[in-house]
């Protein structure tokens, strides 16, 4: 039997990425081409880098004799992007071109031209480095390029990586090839479409313009910024009545009301935040645009609960990232149980173009055990740990078994430590692997870390990961959260306990943590637990703000050299600063 591997390719501008499924269906690496790259959100970059791909290919395909190259968009692009590209609206000259039609979206028409120039560049590159790496480096390979629907390659990630037989699936973004959302029915291993929206009504343009108007920089992916400024707000009426005026819903199918839209439009730069006003100034443009988005997507869902033929939802697309609203899904639709994949937004394609590859081959191929693990990315190399102890001259120590226990202590020491182990998440999120850790019962640390580490506005929230057993007796209506995507409200009773991961409104974004999913986290909580009372500690990314987590050993050190962490973990070995080198353990 052939060895066939399947190489997904997630080639969109934004967020590239590549993923590897094996003969047998096995999850082999996932990974968002921003890490290796050190450069956030690796804009314009391509997913199948010249310098990393022999590499890839060698540790993880060593017996290939066959690679599927899966792309997440289809091969022959929509009417409206070839005519555009055809009049020359996509060069550089064309995107200043004056005459353009303005398209009825929240986003500005050159805004959006760039957006598919740039796409469409990268799927001009698609495979490139792949075609000249492996007859070269790999002869004898075979390879062949299969092309899926964008909006199909999300619904795939969710699907597929779900613990669900079966669910509806709503996969909702800033856009595919021909809309922004895509309804669909996830059943007997298949996932078939019930309706695809046409247009550029987007629930994803709309927050990328509320980011816009809040006095962020949505190419950045600063979305986060208006999650975590919007509690600080009250609803605005007047703005909630001037949104509302511009989308209608009907059904699955969503509308801008073009009379009055562009008016409208205009009316709302006037609450846009200056230039020079502190973010608070925006919380309630921030408040009522979050409120909108989830009233309105609350609206379609509650309609295709009816249409689903199920309870459970899997949701998908870059949207599914607003934990926020996640964390109300539940409460506010007749859905009954929720599942956001780790990596929903575009990287997380990748992998869902390999699988749909996968499944066409293989119909009754099993997939990976459910939900899927997020830590399928990079390891630390052993050479750069082993160079650290070497030529550093700091104070590393080697403690293996007890690595644990002993970061335990220094955590419940008030201390920070950066948390590197094993493999890295797939997905925006530190899932306990690429982690900055804290306690989070003292109250300035919030602000410590926000100060001193991240280097970001104070009123952004930090995350907390708890030890699922626990999750009960610290959250109202508490759901699992594998993967940090959503947002739950304290008990009342506990928030003082843990003041520093408990935001404005008493919500959380939580990770849950069991052994089986992460042995060695639930081990670090379950020490830290037994020293404090608490099995909850603060978690977010190990990095600083603007740029991606760590990848390597290097990265690693950067951050710790040059932010107020106290102490680094890499696998098995801690580092101290000096001024805690004699710290008694």
């Amino acid at each position: 039997m052939t060895q066939r591997y399947y190489l997904g390719l997630c080639v969109t501008y934004h967020d590239p990425a590549l993923a590897i499924v094996g003969p047998d269906g096995a999850v082999l690496y996932a990974e968002a081409t921003e890490r290796p790259l050190q450069y956030k959100r690796a804009l314009n970059c391509e997913p199948d880098n010249l310098y990393l791909l022999p590499r890839l290919l060698r540790r993880y395909c060593p017996d290939a004799e066959e690679l599927v190259v899966a792309f997440n968009w289809r091969r022959q692009r929509p009417l409206y992007e070839r005519l555009m590209g055809l009049l020359g609206y996509f060069s550089a000259r064309g995107l200043l071109r004056p005459d353009f039609k303005r398209l009825l979206a929240f986003m500005d028409t050159p805004s959006l031209h760039h957006m598919l120039a740039c796409n469409g560049n990268a799927l001009r590159r698609a495979g490139v480095n792949l075609a000249r790496v492996v007859p070269r480096a790999f002869p004898g390979v075979k390879l062949s390029f299969r092309h899926y629907d964008h909006h199909l390659c999300h619904a795939a990630m969710a699907c597929y990586g779900s613990p669900y037989p079966e669910a509806g699936c709503l996969v909702v973004d800033s856009y595919g090839e021909n809309g922004s959302m895509g309804w669909y029915r996830y059943q007997g291993g298949r996932v078939r479409p019930l309706y695809l929206s046409r247009g550029v009504e987007s629930h994803g343009f709309f927050y990328m313009k509320l980011t816009e108007l809040c006095g962020f920089d949505w190419m950045a992916g600063e979305e986060w910024k208006v999650m975590g400024l919007a509690p600080y707000g009250q609803l605005d009426e007047d703005i909630y009545r001037l949104l509302d005026g511009m989308v209608r819903r009907e059904g699955l199918k969503l509308q801008h009301v073009r009379a009055g839209f562009f008016a409208a439009l205009e009316r709302l730069e006037n609450y846009r935040r200056a230039a020079d006003a502190p973010p608070l100034a925006a919380a309630n443009l921030a408040h009522t645009g979050q409120r909108f988005f989830a009233d309105v997507l609350s609206e379609g869902l509650g309609h295709f609960h009816s249409l689903a033929g199920s309870a459970n939802l899997a949701l998908g697309g870059g949207c599914a990232l607003n934990s926020s609203y996640n964390g109300r899904i539940l409460e506010r639709t007749p859905f009954q149980s929720l599942y956001v994949p780790p990596a929903p937004a575009d990287d997380g394609t990748a992998l869902g173009a390999a699988w749909l590859a996968l499944r066409d081959d293989k119909p009754d191929a099993p997939l990976p055990m459910a939900p899927v693990s997020p830590y399928l990315g990079s390891t630390l190399s052993e050479d750069g740990i082993a160079n650290l102890a070497r030529h550093s001259g700091l104070s590393l120590r080697h403690l293996p078994g007890s690595i644990a226990v002993t970061v335990a202590q220094i955590l419940a020491q008030g201390r920070i430590v950066g948390w590197i182990q094993g493999r890295a998440e797939f997905g925006p999120r530190a899932l306990g692997n690429r982690s900055l850790l804290a306690d989070p019962r003292p109250a300035d640390m919030a602000e410590r870390l926000n100060a001193v580490v991240k280097y970001r506005e104070s009123y952004r929230p930090f995350a907390p990961s708890i030890l699922h057993e626990h999750g009960p007796d610290w959250f109202e209506h508490y759901q699992e959260s594998p993967y940090m995507e959503r947002t739950l409200r304290f008990k009342p009773e506990v928030r003082q306990r843990v003041p520093a991961v408990v935001h404005v409104d008493g919500t959380g974004r939580l990770q849950t943590v069991k052994r089986e999913w992460n042995p060695l986290l639930h081990e670090l909580l379950s020490h830290f637990h037994g020293l404090t009372g608490v099995p909850l500690l603060l978690n977010t990314s190990y990095n600083v703000m603007g740029k991606p987590m760590a990848h390597s050993v290097e990265d690693a050190l950067a951050v710790f050299l040059t932010a107020g962490v106290d102490a680094l973990a890499l696998g098995d070995y801690l580092l101290l600063k000096p001024e805690l080198a004699d710290l008694s353990l």
